[in-house]
């Protein structure tokens, strides 16, 4: 089947349900059994059979399978969060004496939780410079047990060399995380790439709409049992109600997905224009670095990128972010509505040097579903209220 088509009818059995197009939500914690040989043998249980809520439902089992299937992967467990997601993927596969390399354009909860939590058990983290490619062979020590990319970096927006440092970590034993968050399942296929788990915030695309927080954890058959274990014993699921949205929001996920790549390089060009901007930052695009992994890894753009301005006070960034009538300022993405958030990189990058780092320089932008002339308008009388402040 064509992507299109997967993306609305995996994960889905009308026959299970009577015929309801959506699967139902299974409340549940206690489940019964029949016997005490079924619930002797409540592991073997496979299909609607349920063991314990907290193992997973009909409503969870629908969603995991389209996941999995989508992204190419084996099997996927879901969770509370994106964040939950991708600390329980690290902690998969660590113990006290690891060593684990972190690109230094990951998301910055990632970076806090690498930094402040995993220390407390023992293991080290090393941040490396995200273009640095096959390079990265030679950070990989014996106690390095994980090597994570997030491909296009957070704010920023570097295409790593997913192919090279997969295939770098994998040939010295480490296992490759990556967060595939921006691509969607759609739009990038790791496990064709060399990664061993991939991880999605489904709070983003994959739900869509901005109210519901959910992640996701996706493995290779090799990766699945130590990914389940730790999320079983640390008690990890998503809310049921949760779950149903987002499966329901992943049957549109291929339309939405479109109209914001279409939406973001539309705007990521007319910024391109503009006096007030220096660089824009959009993998799509020349001007984004590792643009040429991004033509060769990846199957389409999603809506997210920035645009570095040319320096200007506080006040006048103010004057324009303040008063804008269709851009939210607001954290996340993925949803309908379109957003634009100012950064300051200072202090959040450890190994990688921009030379617009002071002050808020970047304005990360995601392009939602409105109409992109109506949004280039807001963007054109923004940026006259920040001339005018100047």
């Amino acid at each position: 089947m064509k992507e299109d088509t997967k993306i609305v009818v995996t994960g889905r059995d009308t026959k299970f349900y009577g015929g309801v197009v959506n699967p139902p939500v299974y409340h549940a914690s206690t489940v019964l059994f029949d016997s005490m040989e079924e619930l002797e043998n409540r592991q073997q249980r496979t299909g609607l059979k349920m063991s314990y809520g907290l193992r997973g439902t009909p409503t969870t089992f629908c969603l995991e399978q389209a996941i999995a299937e989508l992204e190419g992967g084996y099997r996927t467990v879901l969770c509370s969060s994106g964040l939950a997601a991708i600390c329980m993927a690290l902690m998969a596969f660590v113990k006290c004496g690891d060593n684990i390399l972190i690109v230094d354009s990951v998301y910055g909860p990632t970076r806090k939780f690498c930094d402040t939590w995993l220390p407390r058990y023992g293991v080290s983290t090393t941040y490396y410079e995200p273009m640095i490619g096959a390079d990265i062979a030679d950070m990989i020590r014996p106690e390095t047990s994980v090597v994570f990319v997030e491909s296009p970096g957070s704010i920023t927006f570097e295409v790593q060399d997913v192919p090279a440092i997969a295939a770098a970590g994998r040939a010295k034993g480490a296992k490759v995380l990556m967060d595939n968050t921006w691509a969607s399942p759609l739009y990038f296929k790791p496990f064709t790439k060399g990664v061993d788990v991939s991880i999605q915030a489904a709070t983003k695309f994959i739900v869509g709409h901005s109210d519901v927080l959910l992640g996701s954890v996706t493995t290779n058959k090799e990766s699945w049992k130590a990914v389940k274990s730790c999320f079983s014993e640390y008690g990890q699921q998503g809310a049921p109600d949760d779950v149903y949205f987002a499966q329901r929001g992943l049957r549109t996920l291929s339309i939405r997905l479109k109209r914001s790549q279409e939406t973001g390089l539309k705007l990521a060009r007319w910024l391109g224009d503009r006096p007030e901007v220096e660089q824009v930052l959009h993998p799509a695009l020349p001007g984004c670095p590792g643009h040429e992994f991004w033509k060769r890894d990846f199957l389409g753009a999603s809506g997210l990128f920035a645009v570095v301005l040319k320096p200007y006070t506080r006040t006048a960034l103010a004057s324009m972010l303040d008063h804008m009538q269709l851009f939210g300022m607001g954290f996340s993405w993925g949803g309908y509505e379109s957003l634009i958030v100012p950064y300051d990189l200072s202090g959040v990058r450890t190994v990688t040097h921009y030379e617009w780092s002071g002050g808020y320089r970047v304005l990360r932008i995601y392009a939602g579903l409105e109409d992109p002339e109506d949004l280039i308008s807001d963007l054109e009388a923004g940026f006259e209220r920040l001339n005018a402040a100047c």
